[in-house]
């Protein structure tokens, strides 16, 4: 069975790159590392790959906003030539850097061309940087393939600008578009985020941006109670028994990239 190929944006400071590569592979990827001058300068070589990873980081030292000076270097040049590449179906994944550059382009939760933009990811409310794990809830509504066939998952969260914030001029059809799109959600509220938002995709469901880390959970050993016969959750604390651990699944991160391979296999 061939494989799907995976381009992977380094350079300009992004620094999750070689984990999501190691992930993306695992996962069932043949992973390439592409820098961003390399991809502006054939853009439609992006064509040839079934997934674009903007992987997390901090493009550009987080400059004016974070992801803000990475998009406006990709939208020059590339701009159109990922919206052909949505458009055929293909797979975008921004990752916590990769999300607040995506939300930055105007590609989420909306990635047709004349879309407006309407949301953005700024400072916590905490005004703080958060590194945690977190427990997060998939929307049962969510037709984003990144997800089949999961419900409850822990990701770690490394972010200080992750909170999402929608445009004050927003209309009560773009509020209900963003929740409709919203397939991720804390559990608890950590950073502010509107309506607990950790991940948006678009209508097709094919490009994704979250905050939490997926290439950060893709064997068991990576989370910090992997030794114990169960992780924690919410559901448990209300009384009900969740039973979270290795002998129960595949790693939550591994699970969302093994889903996207399929997807385009």
């Amino acid at each position: 069975m061939i494989k799907p190929k995976a381009f992977v944006l380094c350079g300009d400071g992004i620094n999750c790159d070689a984990e999501t590569i190691w992930a993306l592979n695992q996962a069932g990827f043949v992973p390439t590392r592409v820098h961003t001058s390399e991809i502006l300068e054939t853009p439609r070589k992006l064509m040839t790959a079934q997934l674009l990873a903007l992987p997390g980081g901090f493009s550009f030292g987080d400059e004016i906003a974070s992801g803000k000076v990475l998009a406006l270097k990709l939208k020059e040049k590339l701009k159109d030539v990922l919206y052909d590449y949505i458009e055929r179906g293909s797979l975008v994944l921004g990752i916590c850097n990769g999300f607040q550059v995506l939300t930055q382009l105007g590609l989420l939760p909306n990635s047709k061309p004349s879309a407006p933009r309407t949301v953005s990811l700024t400072h916590n409310n905490s005004g703080k940087f958060i590194n945690k794990w977190v427990e997060l809830e998939i929307s049962p509504f969510s037709s984003s393939t990144f997800f089949e066939g999961l419900t409850t998952i822990h990701l770690p969260v490394r972010h200080g600008e992750g909170r999402l914030v929608l445009d004050a001029e927003a209309s009560p059809q773009t509020i209900e578009q963003v929740k409709k799109r919203a397939v991720l959600r804390y559990a608890e509220d950590i950073n502010g985020s509107y309506d607990r938002i950790a991940a948006l995709t678009n209508e097709r469901g094919n490009v994704l941006g979250l905050m939490p880390h997926p290439e950060a959970f893709v064997r068991w050993s990576q989370h910090p109670a992997w030794t114990l016969s169960k992780f924690p959750t919410r559901s448990e604390k209300a009384g009900l028994k969740v039973t979270v651990s290795p002998a129960f699944g595949i790693p939550h991160g591994l699970s969302i990239l093994m889903n996207a391979a399929k997807a385009v296999r």
